[in-house]
């Protein structure tokens, strides 16, 4: 099942980056047709995905939750999902490119660079096996993947020069923030509660709790200055990529540099 589920994921891989490839071919008649095939190649490597972390869940019995390597394989699989309901403007043009890249940054590092350790399947530690750890992590890789989404999106509204184009982009980017945000309150209030049981307190300002509130803070903004203030322009995407940022660091850098709570992620 391990050779399965590594060619299955090798697909996955390929496709996601002939998808990025065909998103970022130049416009015209030929870079057209190559465009429309971005999203029959992502669910290409969507559908061979699904079927590789169906294997891993045969091989483990469980939801693939418990750790840095199957979180990255879930939320690859997750910004692959979310790519695929984008508008056809996005997934078959150059804003849906950065997304399927990142698609595949996150099975990449998960399948090729991750230590091998990770990828062995093992018991849960006693810390996890709790039914708040699939409803707390599977929210946060919905977070995480929306906000992936919306990144993505974001970098390609930097470089436009189009104002139209970028307002209709503007408000993609604004809608899956939102789905994002929502997921990552859950994702914050979710955890405490499993924390309150699990150690006897809501909050103890472990790394990934701080770095998370610090993210929920940006991303908060962010939609505030959108509403309220109607933010547009460069400087709106500039600080979903700021979030998208510190989402990226609290999850590598707190996982792999900081000593906490979380720490046998």
């Amino acid at each position: 099942m391990k050779l399965l589920f590594d060619v299955l994921a090798a697909l996955a891989f390929a496709a996601y980056l002939a998808a990025a490839a065909a998103s970022f071919w130049p416009r015209g008649t030929a870079g057209e047709r190559r465009g429309r095939l971005a999203p029959g190649l992502a669910a290409a490597g969507f559908a061979a995905h699904t079927i590789a972390l169906g294997v891993r869940i045969g091989m483990s019995g469980r939801l693939p939750v418990a750790n840095s390597y199957e979180f990255l394989l879930t939320l690859a699989w997750a910004t692959a999902g979310v790519f695929l309901i984008l508008p056809s403007r996005v997934k078959a043009a150059a804003p849906g490119g950065p997304v399927l890249l990142l698609a595949a940054l996150f099975l990449g590092v998960a399948v090729f660079l991750l230590p091998g350790p990770q990828k062995t399947v093992l018991p849960l530690p006693p810390a996890l096996k709790s039914g708040w750890l699939a409803v707390h992590v599977l929210t946060a890789v919905l977070a995480y993947a929306a906000f992936a989404a919306g990144a993505g999106v974001a970098a390609v509204c930097l470089f436009r020069k189009d104002e139209d184009a970028s307002r209709s982009l503007e408000e993609v980017i604004s809608r899956v923030t939102f789905f994002g945000f929502a997921m990552l309150s859950l994702t914050i209030v979710c955890g405490a509660v499993w924390a309150e049981q699990a150690w006897g307190s809501y909050w103890s300002w472990d790394p990934k709790e701080t770095w998370s509130l610090l993210t929920w803070i940006v991303y908060a903004l962010y939609l505030h200055l959108r509403k309220k203030r109607q933010w547009r322009g460069k400087t709106s995407a500039a600080m979903v990529l700021l979030g998208f940022l510190l989402v990226m660091f609290t999850f590598f850098g707190v996982n792999y540099f900081m000593r906490g709570l979380h720490s046998y992620l």
